[in-house]
C-alpha cells in the first residue's frame, strides 16, 4: 500500500492545528463556576446611602423576603363589583401557597389584604416573595403566582404581577435563550457578510469556524476565572462580549487573509506568503487588539458590578480572538492551500487593477482638494454632533424594555388608580429611638403619600414611603435627595434611604463618576498605544481628534434616530460611556490599519504617495471589516432590552462614520495636506512627499493606485 507523501511544512501546520483543537476542547471541557445574578446593590460605592440602607435591610426580621404586587382589573374597563372583590380575596391562601411551594424555606409567602382604588376600577395585594436562596428561585416563585392567577382569577378578570421581584424577573427573562439568540444572528450576519466579501463558498467558513471558537473559549475561560476574582458575570456582559469577540475576531482575520492572498500574487510558496501576511499584519492587530483590550480593563474601576463584568469578559474576549487570529487562522489557510479561495484563486504574477481602483480613485481626488474635503468632513460631523446637545439620559423601571412585559403592565394600571410609586416605595432605614420623628420628617416631604413602619429590631427600623412619582423617573430621583435632605436633618436617627429607584439613582450618579474617572484613562491609552505604533506626535493626536468627532456625532445621528424613529423617550443611563468606549477603543482600529501601512509604504515611495498606495490596497478590506462590525453590533437589537439596543445603534452609527467617512476621507486628506509633517518628528526613510498632486496625473492612464497591489475587497 502507498501514501500519498506530506510535504513536512503541512504536517508542521497540521500539527499546530491538532494542538490547537486540543487545547480548545480541553478548556471547554473545563467545568464553570455556577452564578447567582448579582444584586442590584452589589456594584454601588459602599458609602452610598441605597447600599447601606441594604446591609442594614437584612439585618431586620423578614429581610429574606421583597414585596411583590397582585393587580387586578376588569377586562372591560368597568368597576370592579364586590363580589369580584370577595371572590379574588377568597384565592389568596392558594395563590400564597403556590408561591411558598418553590423551593420552600422559612420565610411565609402571605398574601396582604386586597385595597380598592377609590374610582373602583383597580384593586392590589401586596405578596411577600422569599429571596432564599437565589434570584433565581425568585424568578421561579414569580413565574409560579402568575401561573396560579391564570387558573384561579374569574373569568373578565385580568391580573399582572408587578413590584421588584417581578421586574427583576422580566429583566432576567430578557436574556433567557440570549446566547442562543445572540450568537445565531450574529453568525448569519458575519456568514452572509464573509460570502459577499470573499465571493467564495469555501473561504468563508475558514474565519467564521476559528472567531466561533475563539468565542466558545473566551466565553468559558470567563465563566471559569471570574468567580475567582469576585467578578459576577450577567447576561449583558456575556452578550456584548460575545458580538465584540465575533466583530473583532473576524475584522483581523480579514486583515489577514487580505495580506495573505496579496502575497500569493507575488510568491509560489504559500507558506513563505503567510510568514510575510503574519509579519506585515501582526503589529497593525496587536496594537489595535492591546488598545481594546487595555480600554476594556479600565473598566474593573468601574464600581458598578455589572460595568466590571462587561470589562473582564471583554478583554478575555479580545485577546483570544487575537490569539486565533495570528496563530489558529494561519494553520487553517495553510492546510487548505491556496484552493480555499476558489473559484477566485490567487497566481502568482496575477495583478487586479478593479480590486483598488474605487479606492484609488477616491484618494485621488481628495488629493487634489485636501482642504476641501477636510473642512467639508469637519463641518459634517460637527453639524451631526450638534444634534446631540438635547441628549436626555435617563430611562424610567417601565421604559426599559423595546417590548412590554406583565411587570409593565402592572404598573401602568396600578398608576392608573394608585400613586404611581404604589409598586415601588422608598425604603427608609432610621434608628429604632428616632422612628417617629423620622417618619413625619419623610410625611413632610412633597411627593410622599403614606408612610408606614415596617420590619424594626432594637437597633434599626424600616420606614416605607409611597411617592406620587413614576419608579425610575425624574421626578422620583427629585423625591429621593428631598426625603435625604429631610432625614439627614432628624437628630440622632442616621437614617440612610435606600429601595430599588434609590438604587437607581446611586447607580447612576457611581455611572457618571465612573465615566470622568475613566473616559481620561481609555483615551491615553490610546495616545500611548499610538505613539508607540506610528513613532510619530502629530499623527496619533490628529487620529484621536478624528475618532473622538466621530463619536460626538455618531451619539447626535444616534439621539435623532432614537427620537423620531424608535420614538424612545431617553437613552439608558451608561449607554454615552458605553458608546464612548466602543466607538473609541474599536474606531481608532481601522485607521490603525490604514497608517500602519501608510507608514510602511512611506518608506518606498513617500508620504502622500504610500497614503494613497494604502488606501488603495487597504480600503476594500477595512470597509468590509467596518461593515461587517457595524453589523454585528446592530445585532444587539434583537434583545428587548432598549439599553442594548441604544448601544448597538450607537457603535453601529459611530463604526460607519469611522469607515467610510473618517479613515476613506478625512484622515487621508490630512496626510496629504501635511505630507512628512504627518509623521512629524520621525520622517518616511525614503521617497519624496513633495511630488506633484494627483491633479497632474493623466487620469486616462493607469495611476499609482491601479500599479498597486491591491486586496479583495
Amino acid at each position: 500500500m502507498s501514501f500519498i507523501p506530506v510535504p513536512r511544512r503541512v504536517r508542521s501546520a497540521l500539527g499546530f492545528l491538532a494542538s490547537a483543537v486540543v487545547v480548545i476542547m480541553v478548556v471547554l471541557s473545563l467545568p464553570k463556576s455556577t452564578l447567582t445574578e448579582p444584586s442590584a446593590t452589589d456594584g454601588l460605592p459602599h458609602s452610598s446611602q441605597a447600599y447601606q440602607a441594604a446591609l442594614r435591610q437584612a439585618t431586620l426580621p423578614k429581610a429574606q423576603s421583597q414585596p411583590a404586587i397582585v393587580v387586578y382589573s376588569r377586562s372591560d374597563g368597568q368597576t370592579l363589583e364586590p363580589s369580584e372583590v370577595a371572590a379574588l380575596g377568597a384565592q389568596a391562601p392558594r395563590l400564597a401557597q403556590a408561591v411558598a411551594a418553590v423551593l420552600p424555606t422559612s420565610a411565609s409567602s402571605v398574601l396582604g389584604p386586597i385595597q380598592v382604588s377609590n374610582s373602583k376600577k383597580v384593586a392590589f395585594s401586596v405578596i411577600s416573595v422569599s429571596t432564599v436562596p437565589n434570584a433565581n428561585v425568585v424568578s421561579d416563585r414569580i413565574g409560579a403566582l402568575r401561573s396560579e392567577l391564570a387558573k384561579v382569577t374569574p373569568a373578565g378578570i385580568a391580573t399582572q404581577v408587578t413590584g421588584g421581584p417581578a421586574f427583576s424577573t422580566d429583566i432576567g427573562h430578557v436574556f433567557d435563550g440570549a446566547d442562543l439568540t445572540l450568537l445565531l444572528a450574529t453568525v448569519i450576519v458575519v456568514a452572509i457578510l464573509l460570502i459577499i466579501t470573499y465571493r467564495s463558498p469555501l473561504l468563508w467558513l475558514v474565519p467564521l469556524l476559528v472567531v466561533g471558537m475563539a468565542d466558545q473559549v473566551s466565553g468559558q475561560l470567563a465563566a471559569v476565572l471570574a468567580p475567582h476574582l469576585g467578578i459576577r458575570l450577567d447576561g449583558a456582559a456575556t452578550g456584548i462580549s460575545e458580538v465584540l469577540v465575533f466583530g473583532a475576531g473576524t475584522d483581523y482575520a480579514l486583515l489577514l487573509i487580505a495580506r495573505y492572498r496579496e502575497q500569493l500574487r507575488t510568491t509560489e510558496d504559500r507558506f513563505a506568503a503567510m510568514r510575510t501576511a503574519v509579519s506585515r499584519t501582526a503589529e497593525a492587530i496587536l496594537a489595535s487588539g492591546t488598545t481594546v483590550t487595555i480600554s476594556l480593563l479600565l473598566l474593573l474601576l468601574a464600581s458598578m458590578a455589572s460595568t466590571r463584568a462587561l470589562g473582564f469578559a471583554a478583554a478575555i474576549g479580545i485577546v483570544v480572538a487575537m490569539a486565533f487570529g495570528l496563530l489558529v487562522l494561519p494553520a487553517a489557510l495553510l492546510v487548505c492551500g491556496r484552493g480555499v479561495f476558489w473559484p477566485l484563486v490567487p497566481r502568482v504574477g496575477e495583478i487586479r487593477h478593479a480590486d483598488g481602483r474605487i479606492f484609488g480613485r477616491i484618494g485621488a481626488s481628495v488629493e487634489r482638494r485636501p482642504i476641501v474635503v477636510i473642512v467639508a468632513s469637519v463641518a459634517f460631523l460637527v453639524v451631526a454632533a450638534l444634534f446631540g446637545t438635547g441628549i436626555h439620559v435617563g430611562l424610567s423601571t417601565t421604559q426599559q424594555f423595546t417590548a412590554t412585559p406583565e411587570s409593565v403592565v402592572g404598573q401602568d394600571v396600578l398608576a392608573s388608580a394608585f400613586p404611581a410609586g404604589s409598586s415601588d416605595p422608598i425604603v427608609i432605614l432610621t434608628a429604632t429611638r428616632a422612628t417617629e420623628a423620622t417618619r413625619a420628617a419623610v410625611a413632610g416631604v412633597a411627593g410622599i403619600t403614606e408612610v408606614t413602619i415596617g420590619a424594626s429590631d432594637t437597633q434599626w427600623t424600616e420606614l416605607d414611603a409611597t411617592m406620587t412619582a413614576a419608579p425610575g423617573s425624574s421626578a422620583a430621583f427629585a423625591t429621593i435627595d428631598a426625603v435625604r435632605s429631610a432625614v439627614a436633618g432628624v437628630p440622632g436617627a442616621d437614617a440612610v434611604v435606600g429601595g430599588d429607584t434609590a438604587t437607581d439613582l446611586d447607580a447612576a450618579r457611581a455611572s457618571n463618576h465612573d465615566t470622568w474617572l475613566i473616559a481620561p484613562l481609555i483615551l491615553l491609552v490610546v495616545v500611548c498605544v499610538l505613539l508607540l505604533l506610528l513613532r510619530a506626535v502629530v499623527a496619533p493626536l490628529l487620529l484621536l481628534a478624528t475618532v473622538l468627532l466621530s463619536f460626538f456625532a455618531a451619539l447626535g445621528i444616534s439621539w435623532l434616530i432614537f427620537i423620531h424613529i424608535a420614538h424612545y423617550p431617553a437613552m439608558a443611563a451608561g449607554v454615552p460611556f458605553l458608546g464612548f468606549l466602543f466607538l473609541v477603543a474599536l474606531g481608532v482600529d481601522y485607521n490603525i490599519f490604514l497608517t500602519s501601512r501608510a507608514r510602511e509604504e512611506a518608506a518606498a515611495m513617500g508620504s502622500r504617495a504610500g497614503m494613497l498606495a494604502a488606501l488603495t490596497s487597504t480600503g476594500g478590506v477595512i470597509t468590509s471589516a467596518g461593515i461587517l462590525l457595524a453589523s454585528v453590533f446592530a445585532v444587539l437589537g434583537v434583545l428587548p432590552l432598549i439599553q442594548l439596543t441604544q448601544i448597538g445603534i450607537i457603535v453601529c452609527v459611530g463604526v460607519l462614520l469611522d469607515t467610510l467617512l473618517v479613515r476613506t476621507v478625512l484622515v487621508p486628506a490630512l496626510a496629504f495636506l501635511l505630507g512628512d509633517r504627518f509623521w512629524w518628528p520621525s520622517t518616511p526613510a525614503a521617497g519624496n512627499s513633495s511630488d506633484p498632486p494627483a491633479a497632474g496625473r493623466d487620469e486616462t492612464g493607469p495611476s499609482a493606485a491601479d500599479k498597486a497591489d491591491p486586496v479583495l475587497a
